[in-house]
C-alpha cells in the first residue's frame, strides 16, 4: 500500500488531474476542463439522478427497487472481495431486484476522473490509495454528494439509533470539507513499527521506548549481521514521512500538526519538525536495509516476511496484505514512535491513528439514493464486524469487533490503540492539498537517501505550502 493514509495497493508516480492543475493551466491529461468544468464528451449526455421513491424508516432515501448500482472498490491491501462477498449480499437482502455492477481498479483517478469530466460517475467510490482522487479538489467543484442525511438516517441494525451514534467521532470530523460530511473512511488506520514477535523473542531485542533505545537497538541489530535493522517503502516516502510528521508531534504537540494543516506562517521549519527530520535522516544514513530506496512497500514488507529486516513503518492493513507471504508463526506486531526526549509534549504510546478506506457518493451519480443505502449497509455492526475479521483490520463502527478473533497484528495494534486513549495525532494536508503531498514524497526520499539535509528538505516543503497559500484558486481548509 504505496499511500499510509489511504490503503495499500497502488503506484503513486502517475499523474494527477484536478481542479487546481487545471486553473493553473498545467493539466496533465489531454482531456481539459476534466474537474474544473466537467466538460460532456461528444455525444454522452450525462447521467440523471434517480428519482426517489418514497421514503421510510427501512428505506430511508427512496431507493428504487429496480434500479442498477454501479460500484467501484479499490483493490489494494484489503482486496475487494469483503465487497462481493459481505456488503453486497448484505445490500441484497433488502433489494434483491437492484442489479449491482461491481468494479475493482488499483487506479482510481487513471479510471474513474474521466467519468467525473463526463458528468457519469458511478455510484460508490472507495477512493483509496496512492492514486486516489483529490478529495479537497472534489469538494471544492461541487462533485461529493452531502452525506449529512446518511449520518442521521436510522442505522441498518436498529431503528431507534442513528448511523452517526453508532461511529467513531473522528469518522465525522474526517469527512467534513467546508460544514458539509462528504467521505466516510471506513477503516480505523493505525500507524507504527512494524515487526515480528517472534524475531524479537528469539533474539531477546526488546521494543524500544526511547529514540536513544531504538537507535542502540538499529546498532544491535546491524551488528548481530542477521538482518538489516530498518526499511521503508522506498518508491513511496510517504511511508516514512507519516513516523516523521508523528515524531514532531510527540516533540511539540498537536498543534505542530495544525499548524502544517493550516498553511501556517514556518511550520515546516519549526523545531519540531527539525529534530525529527534529522532523527530520521540519521536512520537513513546508518540502518536502512541495502537497496531500500528502489524497493515498493510490497518488496520491502516482504523482505521482512523473509526475515532480512527487523522493522518497517506502516499501518494496520500491513497484516493483511502480506498474508500470502508471512509465515504462520511470524507473529506481525507493532509499537509506537519511541520517546524522543524525556521533554516531549506528548507521552509515550501516542499514535498516529484516523480513518481511512475513503468511501464517496458522487454528486452526479446516477443512483446516489442506492449510493447512500450501500454505505449504510457497510456501517452496520454485521457487515463491519464480518469486514474486519476477514481483513484483520478495525473498523470504525463502535463494537463491530467485539467477541471477533484478532489476528496477532490486529490484536497488537488495537491495545495500542487503547493504550494512547486521547494521545491520537492525525493530519489533513494530505488529503486537503494534493500538490503538497506529491511534494512530501519526493522530498523525502531525498532526505532519507542524503540528497538533502534537514534543513533544506524541511525549506523545501515550506516554500510549496507557502505557494498553495497564495494561490487564490486552491480552496483552503482549517482545522
Amino acid at each position: 500500500m504505496p499511500n499510509p493514509f489511504d490503503p495499500p495497493g497502488a503506484s503513486s508516480d502517475k499523474p494527477r488531474l484536478s481542479r487546481r492543475e487545471l486553473l493553473r493551466g498545467a493539466a496533465l491529461m489531454p482531456m481539459a476542463g476534466a474537474l474544473a468544468a466537467c466538460a460532456t464528451p461528444a455525444g454522452k449526455a450525462p447521467a440523471q439522478s434517480a428519482a426517489p421513491v418514497a421514503t421510510s424508516a427501512a428505506n430511508p432515501f427512496g431507493v428504487a427497487a429496480d434500479r442498477p448500482l454501479e460500484v467501484w472498490i479499490f483493490d489494494g491491501g484489503f482486496g475487494h472481495a469483503y465487497a462481493k462477498d459481505i456488503h453486497q449480499p448484505l445490500f441484497a437482502t433488502k433489494y434483491p431486484k437492484v442489479e449491482i455492477k461491481h468494479n475493482s481498479t488499483k487506479e482510481i483517478t487513471k479510471v474513474l476522473q474521466p467519468r467525473f469530466a463526463g458528468g457519469n460517475p458511478p455510484d460508490v467510490i472507495d477512493n483509496s490509495g496512492a492514486g486516489a482522487m483529490d478529495m479537497g479538489a472534489l469538494a471544492q467543484d461541487g462533485q461529493l454528494q452531502d452525506l449529512g442525511p446518511l449520518l442521521d438516517a436510522p442505522s441498518w441494525d436498529d431503528p431507534g439509533t442513528k448511523v452517526r451514534d453508532t461511529l467513531d467521532p473522528a469518522v465525522i470530523d474526517f469527512g467534513t470539507y467546508d460544514g458539509k460530511f462528504h467521505v466516510v473512511g471506513y477503516v480505523n488506520y493505525i500507524h507504527g513499527i512494524w515487526y515480528s514477535q517472534k524475531v524479537f523473542r528469539d533474539n531477546g531485542w526488546q521494543v524500544p521506548k526511547t529514540w536513544d533505545e531504538f537507535v542502540a537497538l538499529c546498532e544491535t541489530i546491524k551488528k548481530s549481521g542477521k538482518m538489516a535493522p530498518f526499511t521503508y517503502a522506498g518508491k513511496h516516502p510517504q511511508y516514512l514521512y507519516e513516523p516523521l510528521m508523528t515524531m514532531a508531534a510527540k516533540i511539540g504537540g498537536k498543534e505542530v500538526l495544525v499548524n502544517l494543516d493550516n498553511l501556517e506562517d514556518g511550520a515546516w521549519t519549526a523545531e519540531p519538525m527539525r529534530q525529527s527530520a534529522a532523527a530520521w535522516a540519521e536512520i537513513g544514513a546508518k540502518y536502512l536495509m541495502e537497496g531500500t530506496a528502489g524497493l515498493d512497500h510490497v518488496q520491502t514488507q516482504t523482505a521482512q516476511n523473509k526475515y532480512k529486516v527487523a522493522m518497517l513503518p506502516s499501518g494496520s492493513w500491513l497484516e493483511n496484505e502480506q498474508k500470502t507471504t508471512t509465515p504462520a508463526d511470524f507473529e506481525y506486531g507493532m509499537f509506537p514512535i519511541p520517546d524522543f526526549t524525556s521533554s516531549d509534549k506528548l507521552p509515550y504510546g501516542t499514535l498516529h491513528s484516523r480513518p481511512g478506506e475513503t468511501f464517496l457518493v458522487p454528486a452526479k451519480a446516477a443512483n446516489p439514493q442506492a449510493g447512500m443505502e450501500y454505505l449504510r449497509a457497510m456501517l452496520s455492526k454485521k457487515a463491519a464486524g464480518d469486514f474486519s475479521e476477514l481483513v484483520r483490520t478495525v473498523s470504525v463502527v463502535k463494537g463491530a469487533g467485539e467477541g471477533r478473533p484478532l489476528s496477532p497484528g490486529a490484536k497488537s495494534a488495537t491495545e495500542a490503540l487503547a493504550a494512547a486513549g486521547e494521545n491520537t495525532v492525525y493530519f489533513r494536508w494530505r488529503n486537503w492539498y494534493a500538490q503538497l503531498h506529491d511534494e512530501a514524497v519526493a522530498a523525502t526520499g531525498e532526505l532519507m537517501s542524503g540528497g538533502l539535509t534537514p534543513e533544506k528538505y524541511l525549506e523545501r516543503l515550506q516554500k510549496k505550502a507557502d505557494e498553495i497559500k497564495g494561490d487564490s484558486s486552491i480552496k483552503k481548509y482549517r482545522r
